[in-house]
């Protein structure tokens, strides 16, 4: 089988899950209870956090656990905007962010907040000058993913951030799920970014765990109340395996990263130079500032859901776009905001890569799309 779906998810790595399993069984104590079981699980998260921290090259109480990107998107858009209220109740997001802010953003609009989206060109890049021209005096968030999910742009963060320095009390947060490990963390996480959103199952890690960057002195509301762990920020019993799993994933592919820094792109390039010479193939990721693992293409006259079925069929897995849409034989929501025709747009798959991917997986890759084209080609 050749797996390309990394967006998606990733596999475990075979070290976070021994990490796990060890650590299930050897600290399997309450990390807020006062007994040695309880401090060992406390030092346990203490580590994992200062692990995290120190590859991002932030300070260790700036890392706040949680379930995944999912969760720290929905908190930091609610939890910024229940927070600030009375200062303003005006957000603005991109029109190409994932649902995990998208419908957030739509639930707080029926909780009474206006909510603006600011439009991207037809390469799938945040408009930063119409960004601007959103901002009002009420403004107190801005969020923009770091990497788009489905087509790979890299968006301009340093951008947005040179413009929210004259906005000091705006809110500035990434979704960089996609981004971490991937794309340079100096490119997203910028001195102006107030917070980002990261979620392990997208760097080998397990699933149901994450984490958010939430800068000193930034103020916002708690979702999830109770015994107060995480220092009152996010209550709920940690889950220690999992946390110390994740940071042991995030370490694992920052080493594999230093080790092959450019395996991605010349995967990436190698399959966009296979791909070009075919007529009805259009290549919707970007050349130039496109993130090295996300590759978004069409076989006019196919739809999506065909196409990744016929290459499932050989062994090769890929998805339409976004796999949290995947099944709802939608249009991407990226490319309807990059103006991209209806009927080309439900023709797009996506194709994203994986460290452990090789050029012989792209080698096979072609030769069974090759197959594929000529047999659609008898049809359409």
């Amino acid at each position: 089988m050749i797996y390309f779906d990394n967006s998606a998810t990733t596999a475990i790595l075979p070290e976070s899950l021994d990490t796990y399993v060890k650590t299930s069984k050897r600290v399997f104590g309450n990390p807020s209870s006062l007994h040695y079981l309880g401090t060992q699980a406390d030092r346990l998260l203490t580590q994992a956090r200062k692990q995290i921290a120190d590859m991002l090259q932030v300070s260790s109480e700036e890392i706040v656990f949680t379930s995944g990107g999912t969760e720290g998107d929905n908190w930091v858009l609610k939890g910024t905007a229940f927070e600030k209220q009375p200062y303003g109740k005006h957000l603005i997001i991109s029109s190409i962010e994932h649902p995990a802010v998208k419908k957030t953003a739509e639930q707080l609009a029926d909780f009474g907040f206006e909510i603006d989206q600011a439009p991207v060109t037809s390469e799938g890049f945040v408009d930063v000058k119409q960004l601007a021209e959103l901002i009002r005096e009420d403004t107190v968030l801005v969020s923009v993913m770091a990497v788009n999910n489905e087509v790979g742009t890299i968006q301009p963060i340093k951008e947005i951030s040179e413009l929210l320095e004259n906005y000091p009390k705006i809110h500035f947060h990434v979704d960089a799920v996609q981004a971490i490990t991937k794309v340079d963390t100096d490119e997203w996480l910028t001195p102006r970014v107030d917070f980002a959103s990261f979620s392990a199952h997208k760097f080998h890690g397990p699933r149901g765990v994450g984490f958010i960057y939430w800068k000193k002195g930034r103020r916002m509301q708690a979702l999830m109340t109770g015994g107060g762990q995480e220092k009152e920020q996010r209550s709920g019993t940690e889950n220690v395996p999992a946390i110390v799993a994740m940071a042991r994933a995030l370490r694992v592919v920052f080493e594999k990263k230093a080790q092959r820094p450019d395996h991605l792109a010349n995967l990436k390039r190698a399959l966009i130079d296979g791909l070009r010479s075919y007529n009805k193939v259009t290549i919707f990721s970007p050349e130039e500032n496109g993130a090295p693992h996300i590759l978004c293409i069409a076989l006019k006259g196919i739809r999506g859901e065909v196409l990744v079925h016929a290459l499932e069929e050989k062994e090769i897995i890929v998805s339409t776009t976004s796999a949290c849409s995947s099944k709802k034989n939608t249009e991407s929501s990226t490319l309807a905001a990059m103006n991209v025709s209806s009927d080309l747009a439900t023709c797009a798959i996506r194709i994203s890569l994986d460290e452990s991917n090789t050029m012989a997986e792209i080698e096979q890759f072609m030769i069974v799309f090759e197959q594929l084209y000529q047999k659609f080609s008898k049809v359409n």
